[in-house]
Order: structure tokens, then C-alpha cells, then sequence
């Protein structure tokens, strides 16, 4: 590509928010862009490729610091599968344990759901389990 795209094309292409792509400049996870004569963002595709492995990332649930991680490794001669095992290791435990958490938390409210009538009552069963 000889000319730079614009910020809003950028976050078009990366299905992300006009704003997260700033976000993303300020706190140095995307580097900042060229900019025009006229003062404008000038993003390459290698600014696209970078933004979509943050929106990938993103959506598997890493966090910030762990993306930060993964980027560095992910630059030529620094990659460590070893590291990125560690990485992604450790956000996999996160995640199974988040599922073990809703597999009670599941449980808990089809129990509480399947003691309700459905009928006007002054006793709710799902109510009294909120008030504790």
C-alpha cells in the first residue's frame, strides 16, 4: 500500500471502535502512525495486521498486559513458543476456572428458578436467595 489509511478505515477494517484504536496508541500497544502534512493519522497494513491480532486477542479474553507480551514475542527473532505456552497456559486455567464458576453459578439459579410457581405470591424463592 503507497498511501496510508485513514484512522476510521483502520478501525472499519479491524471491526473495533474509532476510539479503541486511540486507546490503543495512548497506552503504547499500537505504535503511533505517520502523520499527513495536514496533521492526519497515516495507518499501514502493518498497523492493520497488529490491531487484528489485538481484536483476536481480545476476544479470546487476554488481557492488556498479556497481549503486550504475546506482541513482543510475536516480533521477528523474539518468538518463544515456550513463552507464549506460559502465556496462553496460564489465561487457560483463567478461563476453565471462569467456566467452573458459572457451571455453579447454573446450577444455583436453575434450582432456585425451578422452586418458583409462576404465580402472584408473597414468597419468591429467587428473591429470597438475592436478599442472602
Amino acid at each position: 500500500m503507497t498511501r496510508g489509511m485513514t484512522i476510521g478505515h483502520l478501525a472499519k477494517e479491524a471491526g473495533v471502535n474509532l476510539e479503541t484504536v486511540r486507546y490503543y496508541e495512548r497506552i503504547g500497544l499500537m505504535p503511533e502512525p505517520d502523520r499527513t502534512a495536514g496533521g492526519h493519522r497515516s495507518y499501514t497494513n502493518a498497523h492493520a495486521r497488529k490491531l487484528a491480532f489485538i481484536r483476536r486477542a481480545r476476544e479470546l479474553g487476554f488481557g492488556l498486559e498479556e497481549i503486550r507480551a504475546l506482541l513482543a514475542l510475536a516480533e521477528p527473532g523474539h518468538t518463544s513458543c515456550a513463552e507464549v505456552q506460559t502465556i496462553a497456559g496460564a489465561h487457560l486455567e483463567s478461563v476453565r476456572a471462569k467456566l467452573r464458576d458459572l457451571a455453579r453459578l447454573e446450577q444455583i439459579l436453575a434450582d432456585t428458578v425451578s422452586q418458583c410457581s409462576g404465580e402472584p405470591s408473597p414468597m419468591c424463592p429467587v428473591l429470597d436467595m438475592l436478599k442472602g
